[in-house]
């Protein structure tokens, strides 16, 4: 009603003319400065539900991608392709002849000339194509991204802090794909003083998996914060607490998903396949071999495998106490759903990383083990998502 009121009182005033010469114009009405403060506090434009589906959609490629990526990695299918064109490798070989000029290729770095000097043209196809899916997995991955960001774009349907958004996730993916380039590089190159098994360097692995599971998260958390609406809760000491408590939780379980890369890097699950106890001992003897003492946090098998086994049962511990303190607090029925889930995939995580080891690491337990931590990571963000604070 006042809207209506104002732009009357404009209207009417447009329609006496100008003022006369030498009288000062009247100060605008109450109700034109009321309509210019209405219309300055409007709130910007909802982002479209559209959007949040779409970054969940491409949490969902990322995720697969990584789980494809473990699975070429237990296959040691990761160095087969020993060339990286962004397009001209998007067709595989065909002919017998193109096989055979791709296999001679391969034949020439060490990973053939020291692990695989037996294989067989059959044998180098399985792993040339686990490691080419991967590939394709990764681009189709970018065009997820990129593609659908350009067309909300254009449509306006991205809001100006959004596009900062989108615009980081574009460019993480670009980098992802270099960074992973730069990792399968580091497994390539001849060692002449080394007669240890080629493989990628563990510290441009770790940097690989930490990238995507950093896009992974971002993109899960964005789609989830734009399609779930914030619940209204009381913000007591308790509440505060359990949100920070949540936050150290999903930032331990973040670290432990990432020293699984050192464990991958290293074949360190292959080293003392026991549990608790690391074969006889609580504490190897071969904690601390190298020399200086901080090259065993990240290049000694052993201290590797250690430090993942604290690591687990420290993330498991702490979701454990989450959930029991969150019993003490009034949560929504979707928040107490999250904090349960979590429980639930933890414990499950906790008895695939056992097995794992005590089976001598099978691929298909090593892969559901190595999805697993997403899946623990994806509820810990959803946990997050429901106790966000509700913007005043």
């Amino acid at each position: 009603r006042l809207l209506l009121l104002a732009r009357g009182g404009g209207a009417a005033a447009e329609g006496r003319g100008r003022p006369a010469p030498g009288l000062v114009p009247a100060p605008p009405s109450p109700f034109c400065l009321l309509q210019r403060r209405l219309l300055q506090q409007t709130p910007p434009p909802a982002t479209p539900p559209a959007v949040g589906r779409w970054l969940l959609a491409c949490s969902g490629a990322v995720a697969g991608a990584v789980v494809l990526g473990g699975i070429t990695r237990l296959t040691e299918s990761g160095l087969s392709m020993v060339d990286w064109h962004l397009v001209k490798e998007m067709k595989p070989p065909r002919t017998q002849q193109e096989w055979e000029a791709e296999f001679q290729k391969y034949q020439q770095f060490p990973e053939f000339k020291i692990l695989n000097h037996d294989m067989t043209l059959t044998e180098f196809k399985f792993i040339w194509y686990m490691e080419y899916s991967h590939r394709m997995w990764g681009r189709v991955v970018g065009l997820a991204y990129i593609l659908p960001a350009a067309y909300f774009w254009r449509k306006g349907w991205l809001s100006r802090p959004m596009k900062g958004c989108v615009l980081t996730l574009c460019g993480l993916v670009c980098f992802q794909g270099l960074l992973g380039w730069y990792m399968v590089k580091s497994g390539l190159e001849e060692k002449p003083d080394s007669y240890d098994v080629p493989r990628v360097s563990q510290y441009r692995l770790a940097a690989h998996l930490g990238s995507a599971l950093v896009l992974y998260s971002a993109s899960l958390w964005t789609g989830l914060s734009l399609l779930l609406p914030r619940h209204k809760l009381s913000e007591t000491h308790q509440l505060l607490r359990l949100r920070k408590f949540a936050h150290g939780t999903t930032a331990l379980i973040f670290l432990t998903a990432l020293s699984g890369a050192f464990v991958a890097g290293l074949d360190a699950g292959l080293v003392y396949n026991s549990f608790p106890k690391m074969g006889e001992r609580w504490i190897p003897d071969d904690l601390l071999a190298f020399s200086p003492m901080l090259r065993n946090i990240f290049e000694n098998p052993t201290t590797v495998q250690f430090d993942h086994r604290i690591l687990g049962i420290a993330s498991v511990t702490a979701v454990t106490a989450l959930y029991l303190f969150s019993r003490k607090i009034p949560l929504p029925h979707r928040t107490r759903m999250a904090v349960t889930s979590l429980l639930a995939v933890a414990f499950v995580q906790v008895g695939l990383g056992i097995s794992t080891l005590l089976l001598y690491v099978p691929t298909p337990l090593a892969a559901t083990h190595q999805s697993g931590s997403l899946a623990l990571l994806s509820m810990a963000l959803w946990l997050m998502s429901e106790l966000r604070r509700v913007p005043k």
